[in-house]
């Protein structure tokens, strides 16, 4: 057949005398970035003098580097299987380190961390505790009287007691109560119930371990007063402790049903643990790094739960790849060092490019202030450098012990026919007509996610938890019982003004104004209390706590749900309330608010950091200019699904029934965001494989069509059992009994899912049939930086050092006609 002149052919790809190393910062995402690539370009020169030395060493009379193309990635494989029982010891001894510390990790991490609305709420915040000797509070104890009700001298007595013994409890301050103020809001509309009000100091991982003390102390199930505890504090110290659980539930739903899936899929017993053992080392691996990180920063503890996922996940994907490719070599004939040697530098390869890919799109979520995100980076980061260490470094080593035993125990036996015959056909299918199938497939996916464009952000609060939590009961009996909110107020804090007491007539009017709007219950202030638009009750002493000096605030308690659109309404009519001097606000409303804010103003720097570390990953590994933005178009598409039933099914509520949660008819802020950055770091991973091994098909063949029914062909039943395996793991989060845990679990799931059936099966070979050539084309430079990287993608067979037997190794069109066989 006539050879067809291409950007690629090997006579204009002169060889090259690179190897390549990634490295990741966890400072800002651009800075990462930048010391990659650095760190790359020094790689290129000294991974080959070493591989040099390395050589002369074993005595080689010969040894042509240029022609090996990836010294880095040869030299990897060649010690790995010449160190294999250090590399086993060493990785032992990580597990036991992993083990010994993994059971006091949780104790390091903090809670929460969904909260960073800016630098206005944090001085309001600031000044309340320093200035005031106030803040919200986070910590609440509903009594019932019963029928008896809470003006009963019984229940009278035994709730002057419940406060001041509250009140002596180190470390909580500003405590309150119904029975010592007689304020109605802390009263129940039917007089059997009232609260008492009291806020825990400290940080958060102080706060939370107070709240479980006192949750502890204070519960009554008997007496004049039946005591229930709640609030901030309480709910997300229960939300900590059910995530741990949920954990474990996860691994004992996911682990099992994976184990069986993968020996299916390897069709044998040896092969198919392998996976779970790089997962497992993957998983303590990243637990052990996340123990050293909490020591220095706060790491929230929901980064466990997707540590857990993403490793196992990351894990099984890396290790299907590599012993799937260990066993083809094995089944052309080559033997165990050459096999793993031919597996880490392909396979191998494409591994290191999708980690790097995968870890920079989580990276990218440090440029987010908020905790729970930054914390996810920081795991996700973990987990993917330890599940690199183990497919290219632990995994091989193993494989060296194994030998052929690695088909041991098999449910099957193995044959040298070639699998994914029906990618083949789909793949021509799709071919045939590439414009219908294109446009059919968008047009369904931009369907499923439809419902997206309907999204309402909320924050996580007690609706998170399962009904079964007390501090779940608590906050509902406070919606449905209580009139006002005053646990979760509004707080207007103004600073640096002339006395207080000279301005009680604009404080007053302030006040009046602001009582009038609509969703305000009541505002308090130093010159009294207001409702509707007059004064309900005049100063008293209370009221002296909102001023100071040179400052006072006026407390803006709502009768609707603070964490809502309603209550975001309300921080809008307030902020646009004329006031006498400037003002800063505070609390659950005002951070839903301002944290949309902060979230949006970062979004931008954060979607161009994604797609710039995307674009340049897949544009020096492939030498293409427009297959990286093939990928990022097809990636976005894939997660258009999963968002889409984010809002249907848990915005909506329309899987509330089958989860088991309760709708609040929003998603938390930084939920979409997470699962943006998660989804598309994990199709990354399936996009460079698949492109990986069309590539190499290009590289031998230079027909477009051929290579990619071919490489679709290859990589179509590994994509399907790594998804399927990924799948499971993440619906194991989905038994759990967290709202916004479920929520993850099933979105990433769905956009695995969606990536590996409809965007694989139909939208690359549909966009890269239309493409054409031009798929492979790149500027001259981008073509230079490619051949000095030396990143190659050709099937041909390489000796894994020199005196390597030339003839032991099988060429491409024998191999393929064994295969054909």
């Amino acid at each position: 057949m006539p050879r067809h002149r291409s950007d690629q052919d090997p006579r204009d790809n002169p060889p090259s005398r690179s190897g390549r190393r990634g490295n990741l910062s966890l400072s800002l995402p651009l800075v990462a970035v930048t010391q990659s690539f650095a760190t790359i370009t020094k790689s290129i020169i000294w991974s080959t003098r070493f591989h040099r030395l390395c050589a002369m060493i074993d005595g080689a009379r010969t040894l042509d580097i240029r022609a090996e193309g990836r010294p880095m990635l040869n030299w990897l494989g060649h010690i790995t299987v010449r160190a294999r029982a250090i590399v086993l010891v060493a990785a032992l001894a990580v597990l036991v380190a992993a083990g010994l510390t993994a059971g006091s990790v949780t104790d390091r991490l903090a809670g929460g961390g969904f909260g960073d609305a800016g630098d206005e709420v944090a001085a309001a915040e600031h000044t309340l505790e320093v200035d005031f000797k106030a803040g919200e509070p986070n910590l609440i104890l509903l009594a019932d009287a019963g029928t008896a009700g809470v003006d009963s001298p019984a229940a009278a007595q035994a709730g002057q007691v419940l406060t001041d013994r509250l009140a002596t409890e180190s470390g909580v301050v500003e405590v309150a109560s119904y029975w010592t103020t007689g304020l109605p809001s802390l009263k129940s509309k039917d007089g059997t119930k009232a609260i008492v009000v009291g806020r825990i100091t400290g940080d958060e991982k102080a706060v939370e371990a107070r709240a479980g003390d006192l949750s502890a102390a204070f519960t009554e199930t008997d007496g004049a007063l039946r005591v229930s505890v709640g609030g901030s504090a309480e709910v997300f110290r229960q939300i900590s402790e059910q995530s741990e659980e949920d954990l474990i539930r996860a691994e004992v739903i996911a682990l099992p049903v994976t184990l069986i899936l993968l020996i299916v899929v390897f069709g044998g017993l040896i092969a198919g643990l392998l996976p779970v053992a790089v997962g497992i080392f993957t998983v303590l691996g990243a637990l052990l790094i996340l123990y050293g990180l909490a020591g220095i920063t706060d790491v929230s503890v929901f980064a466990l739960n997707l540590t857990t996922a993403l490793g196992l996940g990351l894990a099984i994907d890396y290790s299907l790849f590599i012993v799937s490719r260990y066993r083809e070599e094995l089944a052309n004939g080559l033997d165990t060092p050459q096999a793993i040697s031919r597996a880490v530098n392909t396979a191998g390869r494409t591994v290191l490019v999708s980690a790097l890919a995968v870890a920079g799109s989580l990276a990218v979520l440090l440029v987010f202030p908020q905790m729970f995100l930054r914390s996810i980076a920081y795991s996700g980061i973990a987990v993917v450098a330890c599940a690199t260490i183990a497919a290219v470094v632990v995994l091989p080593a193993l494989l060296a012990v194994l030998g052929h035993r690695v088909n041991a125990l098999a449910l099957r036996r193995r044959t040298n026919r070639g699998g994914g015959a029906g990618w083949h056909r789909i793949a021509h299918a799709v071919m045939r007509r590439p414009l219908i199938v294109a446009a059919a497939a968008v047009a369904i996916l931009l369907l499923l996610g439809a419902p997206f464009l309907n999204i309402r952000f909320g924050d996580v609060d007690d609706r998170a938890l399962p009904l079964t939590s007390t501090a779940r009961q608590v906050s509902d009996q406070l919606r449905s019982d209580f009139d006002t909110r005053d646990t979760e107020a509004v707080a207007a804090v103004a600073t640096n003004i002339a006395d207080p007491a000279t301005q009680t007539a604009a404080i007053g009017d302030y006040a009046t104004a602001l009582s009038r709007l609509d969703g305000v219950a009541r505002v308090d202030a130093l010159t009294g209390s207001y409702a509707q638009g007059q004064q309900v009750a005049p100063p008293g002493a209370a009221s002296a706590r909102f001023a100071t000096g040179n400052a006072t605030w006026l407390q803006i308690v709502p009768n609707v749900e603070p964490v809502s659109p309603e209550g975001e309404a309300v921080v809008t009519r307030v902020r646009d309330t004329t006031a006498p001097f400037p003002v800063k606000l505070a609390g659950p409303s005002v951070e839903l608010v301002d944290g949309k804010a902060l979230i949006a103003d970062r979004l931008p720097l954060a979607g161009g950091l994604i797609a710039a570390v995307s674009f340049l990953v897949l544009m020096i590994v492939f030498g293409s200019l427009l297959l990286p933005l093939i990928s990022l178009v097809l990636n976005v598409l894939s997660l258009t699904a999963a968002f889409g039933a984010m809002v249907w099914g848990f915005q909506d509520g329309h899987l509330a029934d089958l989860l088991d949660f309760t709708s609040t008819g929003t998603i938390e802020i930084s939920i979409p965001v997470l699962l943006f950055f998660l989804a598309f770091g994990l199709s990354m991973d399936y996009q460079v494989f698949m492109l990986s091994r069309i590539k190499e098909e290009y590289d031998t063949s230079h027909d477009n069509a051929d290579a990619v029914a071919t490489g679709l062909q290859r990589t179509g039943p590994i994509i399907t059992a790594a998804a399927a395996l990924i799948a499971v793991v993440f619906v194991g989060l989905a038994a759990g009994e967290i709202s916004i845990i479920k929520l993850l679990g099933v979105g990433l799931a769905l956009a695995i899912v969606v990536d590996a059936t409809i965007v694989r099966a139909a939208l690359v070979p549909a966009f890269m049939r239309l493409a054409g050539r031009a798929n492979w084309w790149a500027p001259r430079p981008i073509r230079a930086l490619h051949r000095t990287l030396g990143i190659h993608h050709s099937d041909r067979p390489e000796p894994m050092f020199a005196g390597a037997v030339a003839g032991s190794h099988l060429s491409t069109t024998a191999r393929r006609a064994n295969i054909e066989r």
